[in-house]
């Protein structure tokens, strides 16, 4: 799926990974209490500044910090947009 939108300069758009529901030991997570996901995959990329061209490409899993970015919703999906500087690794 093509998405209309193209992040400018050193920004990245990310889709965030589902959060969990179930710990490793089998314990089920409530709504209320689940975490928010600080991995997801880079939907979209800008092309970077002069001084320093983008790392991540499209398709890269990635961490990133637990509050960095701008949620927004696009087609009925959740998305964040954040510059390349809040993402953590690529994993």
């Amino acid at each position: 799926m093509a998405l209309n939108i193209k992040p400018l300069a050193d920004r990245v758009l990310i889709e965030p990974a589902a959060a969990e529901t179930k710990t490793a030991s089998g314990i089920i997570i409530p709504d209320n209490a689940k975490e928010k996901p600080q991995k997801g995959t880079v939907v979209a990329a800008g092309p970077g500044t002069k001084d320093e061209p983008i790392t991540v490409k499209v398709g890269d899993t990635v961490l990133y910090g637990k509050y960095a970015g701008t949620e927004l919703k696009l087609e009925g999906t959740d998305y964040l947009i954040m510059r390349e500087s809040d993402i953590l690794a690529i994993v």
